[in-house]
């Protein structure tokens, strides 16, 4: 054991000591802290959706300017009525806020006026049901028409009351009557929890490329100046790949630790600035990061392994993705599988997932978010998940010595698994 601290002491020494990491953790440790303070300073409360500060009373800016700029800026949209079912439009404008409505004669001429944006959108109402919309570039998200036919709606339902003998305003009261519902969640709220998992699955997917990239450089490099056949010759191959994997996972930590944290830390101060509106990507149960830190070193250490045992393979740094092809095509699998599924966290898919101990480090800690989860399922999980991560490093570490020696052309995995059981 003690060569084995020898040499986790060393990589993660480089880790640490590598300008790169510690410059990039740093910066994004202080951008992250200091973005929480954003609101304290600057006003986004339109960018978030609250209330404006008021300001104080003796405050005497005069906001004509302002006034006469927001009527230059305001939205205009024709309306052609021939039939005079909005009559003098009033309800329109009530209805479209912020918004200029341009009373047009013709067809033709709403068309003209869209064509040459002199206004943004145009409507030519036919009747109560029916109408049509003209537009140059529809957005994704135009609101409208939308808007447009709840209006037109209501006004069918006036004619209809006025036509039957009916009184509108109780008519409207019954029609509309609103249906009180006080939820009594006694698992968990999925909605609330949805963000913080869907940003977690990506935090330790990014995690597993990333630091399983550096991993199997870091063995290439050793191989391709040829100082791995002393470390080889002196130092058992499990206390070499194992020193390595486990630097690598503190690193991994530590970094992705301090940058959660200045996150977490900040925002919990400064929450009532955000008006509370990114609780749901950044106030995390204990029990999900707990669930999130022992699957993600699982997982992590899982992948480090099987990274550093295709890093063996090959002898030049650019072959390294042409051997870790398949493993990354797994992770992306894996990654896009459990994200599909995350609205889901209870179904099929997901509970086969959460005990497969290449998917469990995502797909379990999202169904302890999410879903309906037994202690049991839990430690059943991180039995089948750690046990599989100690047989991929000891498989690992047989591909290490085997792979280190040879040079050339890589490798094929399935070669060097043959050539091991033959040995």
């Amino acid at each position: 054991m003690k060569r084995f601290f020898t040499i986790y002491e060393f990589e993660l020494k480089s880790y640490l000591k590598n300008k790169s990491f510690t410059i990039t953790t740093i910066l994004l440790v202080v951008l992250l802290f200091a973005a929480t303070f954003l609101p304290r300073f600057f006003d986004m409360s339109d960018m978030l959706g609250i209330e404006k500060t008021s300001t104080e009373s003796g405050d005497n800016t005069d906001t004509s300017d302002e006034t006469k700029t927001d009527e230059k800026d305001k939205t205009k949209i024709g309306v052609v009525d021939e039939t005079g079912i909005l009559g003098d439009m009033s309800v329109l404008k009530q209805t479209f806020e912020d918004t200029d409505i341009v009373a047009m004669n013709t067809e033709k001429e709403l068309k003209k006026a869209v064509k040459a944006e002199d206004v943004s959108a145009g409507f030519d109402v036919k009747d109560d049901l029916n109408y049509d919309y003209y537009v140059i570039n529809r957005d994704m998200y135009d609101e409208n028409q939308m808007i447009f036919e709840g209006l037109l709606s209501q006004v069918h339902q006036q004619l209809y009351c006025q036509k039957k003998g009916l009184d509108y305003a109780t008519f409207a009261a019954e029609y509309d009557a609103p249906v009180n519902c006080t939820e009594k969640i006694l698992g968990k709220d999925a909605g609330d929890n949805y963000w913080y998992c869907y940003v977690l699955v990506m935090v330790i997917f990014m995690m597993i490329i990333l630091y399983g990239v550096m991993v199997a450089t870091s063995v290439t490099v050793e191989k391709s100046n040829r100082s791995i056949e002393v470390l080889v010759t002196s130092v058992d191959a499990k206390y070499l790949l194992f020193g390595k994997v486990f630097a690598g996972a503190t690193a991994a930590i530590v970094q992705i630790g301090l940058i959660l944290a200045s996150a977490l830390i900040g925002y919990n101060i400064n929450h009532t600035y955000w008006g509370d509106k990114l609780d749901m990507i950044l106030k995390i149960p204990g029990s999900v990061l707990a669930g999130f830190a022992v699957f993600g070193i699982g997982g992590f250490l899982f992948y480090a392994f099987l990274y550093g045992a295709m890093g063996a393979l090959v002898s030049k740094t650019e072959d390294i993705n042409k051997s870790a092809g398949t493993l990354q095509m797994l992770i992306m699998i894996v990654y896009f599988v459990v994200m599909f599924q995350l609205p889901t966290p209870d179904s099929v898919v997901m509970k086969i997932c959460s005990f497969l101990p290449f998917s469990s480090y995502s797909a379990m800690f999202v169904r302890i978010g999410m879903g309906s989860v037994t202690m049991a399922e839990i430690m059943t999980s991180a039995v089948i998940l750690f046990v599989s991560t100690f047989a991929a490093g000891w498989l690992a570490a047989k591909i290490y010595r085997m792979g280190t020696l040879r040079y050339g052309n890589p490798i094929k995995l399935t070669t060097a698994l043959k050539n091991l059981k033959n040995n």
